[in-house]
């Protein structure tokens, strides 16, 4: 009889060395100066090999906004293994239809407006998808989308990304999107005020219509170059940046004097991150269409999709054949996002999201006080936003704002007796912005602790 031999599993140490040798390094984990290897996770927080705990105020850039173990998620995931774990997507199943149907009624509710959904595997397959939609109603191309703006990074989706970076390694963009301004009051491009500014930056680009040699618009046979609109309405990569109240209505009123379309990405913000079902709700406008995904199955199997309007996804204009991913709508994907809709319909989201937005606004609102490389300060829903700056409490520090995260990330800070981590998100134009979603489940108490450590980590950066 022979003896078998014990399997054993590499150490941390080891697993980096073999991850630094044969992982591509072209994703994100190499942002960080220390990549992370964790363990478990459950509800809001992540656990390392040494079973410390760190509080998460990212989830997953909101993709696990329910919480990570969700039970009831978790549990339907299960069930649809055993009952039906894939299925080519040229057939049907029911949670596919009632899942489209939900989201359609939902949004003729909120619109009024008629529509269809297509699903996808993803963000950025949705944003794809949206543009066939876009180039097969209007025989166009050409796009506006924000500065600031993140749309995902296949190549289609790169070309309405504002930042270069994310386009320079892959050639040259012919369909590169024409970037505009976002109203970015703490930051105006025009350097304008919030208060007394006129909504300026929505003026300046009404002015692009002007005459034909601003080269947008030619005026005798009445028709735009462009095509259609790119916007989140609440930006993500950003900045979790919030505009004016009523900037969209008066970005609308001119996009559909020009026949213009609205395509308004809730990738990151949607399923009620901002306090209500979509971003979009909070400024009283109706997109043409719609791209959403991450948090409908709360990071579980990967669905995403679009929501048009019937006039430009009915089966008359937008045939069979027309779009196709071998993974979309798969049985997995639409449970949870079924199961995920269900969940807020029992819950009272719009009330509770809303009221720990505002604690915790309120209580980065008193640190500022305490800090002024605390520039900024600001919040819709549980999406949050924190700009760390010099000691002018304007000037963007990056510098102090990496410290603050790989302190958080080491997993040493300490609180309520207890050794323990912070995981937080970086965007912004500047990238010094800690860009905040945490669970819809977060206590108070779990609100005072995230404070707690971010406060340790930010001491720990100014004293280094």
């Amino acid at each position: 009889m022979t003896k078998k031999k014990k399997v054993s599993s590499n150490s941390q140490s080891e697993l980096l060395k073999l991850e630094e040798k044969y992982c591509s390094w072209g994703d994100t984990v190499h942002y960080s100066k220390q990549p992370k290897i964790f363990e478990r996770a459950r509800g809001p927080y992540l656990y390392d090999d040494k079973n410390v705990e760190y509080l998460d105020l990212q989830m997953w850039y909101s993709a696990a906004n329910f919480g990570y173990g969700n039970e009831r998620l978790n549990s339907v995931l299960k069930k649809q293994i055993d009952k039906l774990p894939q299925l080519a997507c040229q057939y049907l199943h029911k949670e596919k239809i009632e899942l489209a149907t939900k989201l359609c009624q939902l949004n003729e509710k909120k619109f009024d407006a008629k529509g269809r959904v297509h699903f996808s595997v993803g963000g950025a397959s949705a944003i794809e998808d949206s543009m066939k939609l876009i180039r097969n109603t209007t025989g166009k191309n050409l796009v506006f989308a924000f500065f600031g703006s993140y749309h995902g990074r296949t190549l289609e989706a790169s070309s309405i990304t504002s930042s270069y970076r994310y386009r320079r390694h892959f050639g040259h963009f012919a369909n590169r999107a024409h970037f505009v301004p976002y109203p970015y009051c703490f930051r105006c491009f025009y350097g304008k005020g919030k208060d007394t500014c006129g909504l300026y930056c929505v003026r300046q680009f009404e002015k692009l219509f002007e005459s034909e040699y601003y080269s947008i618009y030619d005026s005798k046979g009445d028709e735009c170059e462009f095509t259609a609109f790119y916007i989140e309405a609440i930006q993500g990569t950003g900045g979790y940046i919030i505009p004016p109240k009523d900037y969209f209505k008066e970005l609308k009123k001119i996009l559909d004097r020009y026949k213009i379309l609205l395509v308004d990405d809730e990738i990151q913000m949607g399923f009620y991150r901002t306090g209500k079902f979509w971003a979009v709700e909070n400024f009283g406008i109706t997109p043409d269409i719609m791209a959403f995904g991450k948090a409908l199955t709360n990071g579980l199997n990967p669905l995403g999709g679009i929501w048009a309007k019937e006039k430009l996804i009915s089966p008359g204009v937008f045939p069979p054949g027309s779009t196709h991913s071998t993974f979309s709508s798969n049985t997995l994907g639409t449970a949870v996002g079924l199961e995920t809709l269900k969940i807020i319909e029992d819950s009272d989201f719009a009330t509770s999201i809303n009221q720990k937005g505002n604690y915790f606004v309120k209580q980065f609102k008193a640190l500022q006080k305490k800090y002024p490389n605390i520039g900024d300060v600001d919040g819709i829903g549980l999406a949050l936003r924190v700009e760390i700056c010099e000691a002018d409490g304007f000037t963007p520090s990056r510098a102090l704002t990496d410290k603050i995260c790989e302190n958080g990330l080491s997993g040493k800070l300490s609180a309520q007796g207890k050794r323990r981590g912070l995981i937080l998100d970086v965007g912004g134009y500047y990238k010094n912005v800690f860009t905040l979603a945490p669970s819809f489940y977060m206590s108070n108490r779990e609100i005072d602790l995230a404070l707690e450590l971010f406060e340790e980590a930010l001491i720990k950066a100014l004293k280094a």
